[in-house]
Order: C-alpha cells, then sequence, then structure tokens
C-alpha cells in the first residue's frame, strides 16, 4: 500500500499547492488595492486640473475688469491710483520711551510704584495693581 514517505511527499505536495492558492490570493488582493489606489490618483488629478482651469477662468484680468465695470455703480468703486497705496516709509513712527516699555513690561506695576497711599498704609499689591 502507502508507505510513510509516500503519504508525506502527499502531505508536503498539498500543503505547497495551499501555500501557492494563498500566495495567489494575496497577490490579487494586493493587486486591487493598487488598482483602487491609482484609480483614486486619477481621479484627484482630474479633479486638480478643473479646478485649475476654473482658478484661470475666475482670475482672468479682463473678466474682473468686467465685473468691475458691471458693478461699479453698485458698489462705488472707484479706479485706484499709485497715491492711494502707501509703502513701509510712509508709516510715522512713534518714538519708544522708557515709560513705556516699563509699563508694558510690568502691567502698569511701574507706574504705580512711586506713588504713596493718601492715608500712610503700605499698598496691598495684588497682581498687576495696587489697592
Amino acid at each position: 500500500m502507502f508507505r510513510t514517505s509516500d503519504i508525506v511527499l502527499i502531505a508536503v505536495m498539498v500543503s505547497a499547492a495551499a501555500l501557492t492558492y494563498k500566495t495567489k490570493r494575496e497577490a490579487e488582493e494586493q493587486m486591487k488595492a493598487v488598482r483602487n489606489i491609482q484609480a483614486q490618483i486619477h481621479y484627484e488629478e482630474e479633479t486638480i486640473d478643473l479646478l485649475k482651469a476654473d482658478w484661470s477662468l475666475l482670475t482672468q484680468p479682463s473678466r474682473l475688469q468686467k465685473l468691475a465695470d458691471a458693478y461699479k455703480s453698485q458698489l462705488g468703486l472707484e479706479p485706484v491710483n499709485a497715491h492711494q497705496i502707501g509703502g513701509l516709509d510712509d508709516i510715522p513712527v512713534k518714538p519708544v520711551t522708557i515709560e513705556d516699555l516699563t509699563s508694558q513690561r510690568f502691567g502698569g506695576m511701574a507706574d504705580n510704584s512711586d506713588k504713596q497711599p493718601s492715608d500712610g498704609k503700605d499698598p496691598v499689591v495684588t497682581g498687576s495693581t495696587v489697592q
């Protein structure tokens, strides 16, 4: 009949076939996942291309000028001239004094530190206010 070596050989062949089938099935699942991801990438690229086309259409200077002309009376728009736009050099600079820095740093305590209360008692300091 069957020898033990034949039974072992049949068991090895069956397990090899099962392992081959399992590997093939996993490879097919992975290929399906790859195809799904590629389809999603293609869809996203098409969406990006459509959005770029819409953006270029919406930001055309001639279209914007037509809209500005159409809504000029409703919005009260006026043409912009170069004198309306200022630079950083046109902003006046406020000189910073030491008193400004200390009052900002200590939360106002520096302003009250040299003042004495009228009743002669020591001031009670809670946080940044004198009471």
